[in-house]
């Protein structure tokens, strides 16, 4: 049984510079572990919400009534929700303005509405790049371990008129287990990005497709405010 692996073992016997490699990279793996739970759940949240919306806004509900009922927590808002409120409400605003047009009032709606959208984007989009970092890096920095670890291996054998594999098997042997540190942290932090980015890029056509939908349903009321006047 002394031929068996011990991880534990081989780390704490690591040099100095091994352990820091190792150290640093099992915080990304922590870290990236956080922030694919709470971007997931995150982006689950975006999707239900904006489901739960839609289901409500293309029911035949009032839309001024659905303003007055989603503005009491205008600050709690997101997702599709959050753009139909910043637009109807600048809709309603330049609306009040003596001599504001059709083509005015609805550019004014699209412009508030593209910027709710671009910030919730960015609210779904935040601490991303991390987990491009992580995946970018982290074969790298375990890579340099090995290559210490390597390294101080063979320079132990300066000394040694007999050199055998025995003795620099402990010393690579745990050198390589850097390189793996860097792939355990960079594989799943690679993984969940394309992952997230692909849900993102889907949740941003969402909620460019719902702009052009409700700038169409403000068009039309603009034009029989129109032709009242």
């Amino acid at each position: 049984m002394n031929n068996d692996l011990n991880v534990f073992a081989l780390v704490l016997g690591a040099s100095l510079p091994v352990k820091l490699v190792l150290g640093l990279l099992i915080g990304f793996s922590i870290a990236s572990w956080f922030i694919i739970f709470r971007k997931k759940a995150m982006l689950d949240r975006a999707n239900a919400s904006a489901d739960q919306f839609d289901e409500r806004f293309w029911s035949g509900t009032d839309l001024a009534g659905l303003f007055r009922d989603l503005g009491a927590n205008s600050e709690k808002l997101s997702s599709s929700a959050a753009i139909f409120e910043a637009g109807f409400r600048e809709f309603a605003r330049l609306r009040q303005r003596r001599g504001m047009d059709s083509r005015g009032l609805l550019e004014g709606a699209q412009r508030a509405m593209r910027v709710a959208s671009t910030r919730e984007i960015d609210r779904l989009e935040r601490n991303l790049e991390f987990l491009a970092n992580v995946g970018s890096i982290s074969p790298y920095v375990g890579l340099f371990g090995t290559v210490w670890g390597i390294m101080i291996a063979f320079q132990g054998l300066a000394n040694v008129k007999e050199a055998t594999i025995a003795m620099v098997a402990p010393g690579i042997s745990e050198a390589l287990i850097a390189t793996a540190m860097g792939l355990f942290a960079a594989i799943p932090a690679v993984w969940a990005y394309n992952r997230f980015a692909t849900k993102l890029e889907r949740i941003g056509s969402r909620y460019d497709t719902f702009v052009e939908e409700f700038s169409s349903i403000l068009a039309r009321q603009a034009h029989v405010e129109d032709g009242k006047a």
